[in-house]
């Protein structure tokens, strides 16, 4: 799997836990880039007919397989069901965040659930601490 770390760090916000999961092999070569991954886990993460503002939709972030190495490619997506269009959606943005990402070993993050109270996420190599606001 040239360009993937092979780990996506999956966030639950209703029971404030992280939980690292193995990137799908399979899924990197059939689905490429950020895009292709995000479409495919969105697919196995939600359920067909779920609200898009419920808290069983998911964001996910991605970075494609050239993020991070020394290719001009500094770009990720995002990616969810949308609330204006009831079926999948992407952003783009470029910026660190996304080359930090995979620097601390993520294919994607995949935030789910909703918290009780506002907090925040730190993201430190492997560490992951939730942090109230």
């Amino acid at each position: 799997m040239y360009g993937y770390t092979g780990k996506i760090l999956e966030i639950d916000m209703s029971r404030l836990t992280a939980k690292v999961i193995p990137t799908d092999e399979e899924a990197c070569t059939k689905f490429l880039g950020g895009k292709g991954l995000g479409a495919w886990l969105l697919a196995k993460y939600t359920p067909p007919k779920i609200d898009p503002l419920s808290e069983e939709n998911v964001l996910i972030f991605l970075s494609g397989p050239l993020t991070g190495t020394l290719a001009p490619a500094t770009r990720g997506c995002v990616v969810s069901k949308s609330p204006l269009t009831n079926i999948y959606c992407d952003s783009y943005a470029g910026g660190y965040f996304f080359q930090e990402m995979k620097f601390c070993g993520y294919d994607a993050i995949i935030i789910k659930g909703k918290s009780k109270n506002p907090i925040y996420l730190l993201i430190e190599d492997e560490k992951v601490t939730f942090k109230y606001c």
